[in-house]
């Protein structure tokens, strides 16, 4: 048993302070310090009989528990029997956090460079395998599965049909408000229609339906392969002899060439209706010289340019899609970072490509 009792701001611990008892006098003390605030506490251990390690460590400790309470400790002399105890049972003090070395800067970058180089090796080597599989598989369609063809084509192309005509009506009909605010001043209305025709079917056609895949079907497949390779399908399917790219990424990849141009077929319709739509009932311009001066504007290169431009953009997006998916890694949290860089590392591309492009046709 231990004695815990306090006359003013002395705290007196009497007979035996050891482990066994040790809870109890703790939750005294701290009683004792919270209902008595004192700003020096003295501490008598005169008539302390028996002391133990967790004892001493308990003592040692009463100074930080007083400054808990905003107040500061002395210890009396203990007796001479229990000295020897008390010392040996000194804490040792805390370990210093070490600081981390700072690397250099040459080190720092070497090892970006090092790691840019592996990812960018890593996604080329992707890229030719998925492109040199897609080819393969229209003479050897036997890794492939059967209707899976017409499965993603219906999900990237005929379920975006909605979305993709909306918006290119409502970009049509901007450019046309945007063209005839300037070519007003001139009194060249009329070449509000080869501006709009022109414009859409090289530019805006492809690069906004490219978008929107992007968006809408990049995403899904990044989610669905890193979903894949999360639950350890992907793995099943070598096992299987299956090799993953052919089974997975193949039927993704022809869906969105095939279906991304023919989604760009409809979204230049689309937008150069909407822009007649504003260029007759805004402008006063009669339907039939507006459609005279499209048609007269078009030529066969411009539609031919947009096309070549929408199926390389649907290339790309499957085999960065692909890539963020196959190199995902963690959880949920992991899912929800392939989808972000796989549409923001889409976008990238489209553009990087939409301006290479325009470099080589203009």
């Amino acid at each position: 048993m231990s004695s815990v009792y306090n006359q003013g701001s002395t705290l007196f611990l009497s007979d035996a302070l050891v482990l066994s008892n040790l809870s109890e006098v703790d939750q005294t003390v701290r009683l004792l310090f919270s209902e008595h605030p004192s700003a020096q506490w003295q501490v008598n251990l005169d008539t302390l009989e028996r002391l133990d390690t967790a004892g001493a460590l308990f003592l040692h400790q009463l100074s930080a528990l007083a400054n808990q309470h905003e107040s500061s400790l002395q210890l009396g002399p203990l007796p001479e029997h229990l000295q020897s105890i008390f010392q040996f049972a000194t804490p040792l003090p805390a370990a210093a956090k070490p600081t981390p070395a700072r690397i250099p800067f040459l080190e720092r970058f070497g090892a970006s460079a090092y790691r840019f180089i592996e990812h960018a090796a890593d996604f080329l080597y992707l890229m030719a395998d998925l492109s040199y599989f897609s080819v393969q598989a229209l003479w050897n369609r036997r890794a492939i599965r059967r209707d899976a063809f017409v499965d993603q084509a219906y999900a990237i192309g005929a379920q975006a049909l909605p979305i993709i005509g909306l918006i290119l009506f409502l970009i049509g009909a901007v450019s046309a408000l945007q063209s005839a605010a300037q070519l007003r001043q001139f009194g060249a209305d009329i070449y509000v229609a080869d501006l709009l025709a022109i414009g859409i079917t090289t530019e805006l056609g492809p690069l906004m339906t490219a978008i929107m895949v992007a968006g809408r079907s990049g995403s899904a497949i990044a989610a669905e392969i890193a979903t894949m390779k999360f639950s350890e399908e992907l793995d099943a399917l070598r096992t299987m002899a299956l090799e993953p790219l052919r089974f997975v990424a193949v039927p993704k990849m022809w869906a969105m060439v095939v279906t991304v141009p023919l989604l760009t077929v409809m979204a230049d319709f689309v937008g150069i209706l909407g822009g007649t739509v504003i260029g007759v009932f805004s402008m006063g311009i009669s339907p039939a010289a507006f459609v005279t001066q499209i048609l007269s504007s078009l030529f066969l290169k411009d539609i031919l340019t947009g096309l070549i431009k929408s199926a390389f953009f649907a290339w790309i997006i499957t085999v960065i899609a692909v890539y963020r998916g196959v190199n995902f890694s963690g959880g949920a949290v992991g899912v929800g970072q392939a989808i972000t860089s796989a549409v923001v590392s889409s976008l990238v591309g489209i553009i990087v490509l939409d301006l290479a492009f325009n470099l080589l046709f203009y």
